[in-house]
């Protein structure tokens, strides 16, 4: 099932948050259209993952806009979010990435056909009767990646998917992250690693201290950056 990427292009204006009286992010502002992944990158503390979390709407802005080409409503049942841990359910595989589709009405018949061909398609169909919580960490990954992807949504939003997982497991990651792109689904995605967001950007947002410094094509940027604080970083001189 392709998605539909109908909420783009999305517009972010003057964006601000702050939590305990300190400024996370500040004047933030940048245009996301349908396309390639957009990887978020930047040193630890830049607000990769607050920016995320404001997108995707699990927290309010202290101040400016979030604007999607859909109604709010239309955007929010047409979007979705895998984080660094995903929450399994005490029930098999197969029934994880099914449940949503429950909730979305789809029939039973209707909604186990989809989550068992969503499984083979991403090479874990042989996981489908297995309890999701006995899985390992690189397996449960996977299998959140596939449940959000059972639902097609237009926009897919993936905080440090292959955080802490071993090279193999990252692979398979990116793996199901590009063919969930290839389906028409836009992803938003933070990472840490700059082989991960060379293999898979289109473009990349830049974050330092709460700012979006650069915004530009992932070929241009990590050539010759324009800002910096981005060349300081890909040289290793920001963490």
């Amino acid at each position: 099932m392709r998605a539909d990427p109908a909420l783009l292009p999305l517009h972010v204006e003057g964006l601000a948050f702050a939590a305990g009286g300190v400024a996370i992010l500040q004047d933030v502002g940048f245009c996301l259209e349908a396309g390639a992944p957009t990887l978020l990158i930047g040193p630890n503390g830049a607000g990769k993952s607050t920016l995320l979390r404001l997108l995707h709407g699990l927290l309010p802005p202290t101040s400016g806009r979030i604007t999607w080409a859909a109604p709010p409503e239309v955007a929010r049942a047409r979007q979705a979010m895998v984080f660094q841990r995903p929450v399994m359910l005490r029930r098999s595989t197969l029934a994880n990435v099914a449940f949503p589709l429950k909730l979305a009405g789809m029939s039973l018949a209707e909604r186990r056909a989809r989550a068992f061909a969503v499984l083979a398609e991403f090479g874990l169909a042989g996981l489908a009767d297995r309890p999701a919580r006995r899985l390992s960490g690189g397996e449960q990954q996977r299998v959140a990646l596939a449940r959000a992807a059972a639902m097609a949504p237009a926009v897919l939003f993936l905080d440090e998917p292959s955080a802490n997982l071993d090279p193999a497991a990252t692979r398979a990651v990116e793996d199901i992250v590009a063919a969930v792109a290839a389906r028409g689904t836009k992803v938003v995605m933070t990472t840490h690693d700059l082989g991960q967001a060379r293999r898979l950007a289109g473009d990349i947002l830049f974050l330092h201290r709460g700012r979006v410094i650069e915004h530009a094509p992932a070929a241009r940027f990590f050539a010759a950056p324009a800002a910096p604080e981005a060349a300081a970083f890909l040289k290793g001189e920001l963490i």
